[in-house]
């Protein structure tokens, strides 16, 4: 079965500042072989990607080291206000993070919200990190300004309905929501401990549950918020040796929130494609089609993902290609696998494993 180059919107690279835990080159062979041909990485990075500059340097690295493509989002922040016009001819969208989350970006008050709304372009979207309250604030903010705002990884039923009611207002909103918030719940995360520590947090059934009832109609996009860390951080360790020197114990450090995606996200749409839950034709518009009209994204001819539907496995099927090397889903058992991958005419992955290209 033959799907079209698939569009992840929401991904952590983790350059600059954080290349332990992932790069743009790692990042970009977990994406091929999870059958993502393009990539949108966000600006919570270190330096943030809240300057000209810093995005710049930022998407000429991605450009320098990536396998596939990879558009980079420009973040907002009340300091950096004036350099919203810059970012805005190039970032191919704004991220807004509302609410608690990892990294120094987060945008308080009335008045900083107001101005960047002011600033940045109806042609481009306004993405939020926005929890509970906050859906709220980012509907009005739709119905205020008439400009595209796209709320990332909706979690739970009251803030799916919301959105629900926004769109049948005829409001410029559209959502995303995550594979770990589709198909795990606060058991699991009692289960996996510090490996299911992400934001937003795993909720209860009752809240899966309406994600699912709102897969076919509200739901533009299925995005992983891939966010890797290293073993030893999911640990609350300095350093791998730290970790390794205190075996089967936590450490000290805050856990930081996130886990990797990019490898499960396909597999596990797959297997509820093969267990009927969504159409093929749903799937292709949630991971290819709507993300490319969203984002107004370039077309990648001569591209495409080659999957065996019927193949049951335990994930992974492969080492994974993530440099965090592990996945809350590992263990899992699925139906359909990622067998070959070819962009732009050139095959990138062959029977499931990344084709490297030498001294690029």
């Amino acid at each position: 079965m033959r799907l079209p180059g698939l569009v992840d919107a929401h991904v952590h690279l983790r350059t600059p500042g954080g290349e332990h835990k992932e790069d743009f080159r790692t990042g970009s062979m977990a994406a091929l072989a999870g059958g993502f041909t393009t990539l949108l990485a966000m600006p919570n990075t270190n330096p943030p990607l809240v300057t000209a500059e810093n995005w710049s340097i930022a998407q000429q690295l991605a450009k320098s080291h990536s396998l596939c493509d990879v558009f980079l989002y420009a973040g907002g922040s009340a300091e950096h206000i004036a350099e919203l016009p810059a970012l805005s001819h190039s970032a191919i969208a704004l991220k807004l993070y509302l609410d608690q989350t990892y990294g120094p970006l987060r945008v308080q008050g009335l008045e900083t919200l107001q101005k960047i709304m002011g600033l940045w372009p109806a042609s481009k979207p306004i993405c939020l990190h926005a929890e509970q309250e906050s859906i709220a604030v980012g509907v009005a903010l739709a119905a205020l300004y008439r400009k595209p705002i796209h709320f990332c990884h909706v979690s739970r039923k009251d803030e799916i309905e919301l959105i629900a009611k926004a769109k049948a207002e005829g409001l410029p909103v559209t959502c995303e929501v995550t594979p770990h918030h589709l198909f795990l719940t606060e058991a699991d995360a009692l289960r996996l401990g510090p490996y299911a520590d992400m934001r937003p947090r795993l909720a209860s059934q009752v809240d899966v549950d309406a994600l699912w009832q709102h897969l076919g109609s509200t739901i533009d996009c299925i995005a992983s918020d891939h966010a890797p860390h290293a073993h030893w951080e999911k640990q609350g360790y300095n350093t791998e040796a730290e970790w390794r020197q205190n075996p089967g114990r936590i450490g000290p450090n805050p856990i930081p929130p996130g886990i990797p995606g990019l490898e499960s996200t396909l597999p596990l749409m797959l297997t509820a494609l093969s267990q009927k839950r969504l159409s093929l034709e749903r799937l292709i518009q949630l991971l290819h089609t709507n993300p490319t009209r969203i984002f107004h994204l370039p077309a990648q001819p001569d591209t495409w993902v080659e999957v065996d539907p019927a193949q049951s496995y335990t994930f992974p099927d492969h080492p994974l290609y993530t440099k965090c090397g592990w996945s809350p889903f590992e263990g899992t058992r699925m139906t359909g696998a990622i067998r070959q991958v070819v962009l732009r005419g050139k095959e990138v992955v062959s029977n499931g494993k990344v084709i490297d290209p030498p001294n690029s």
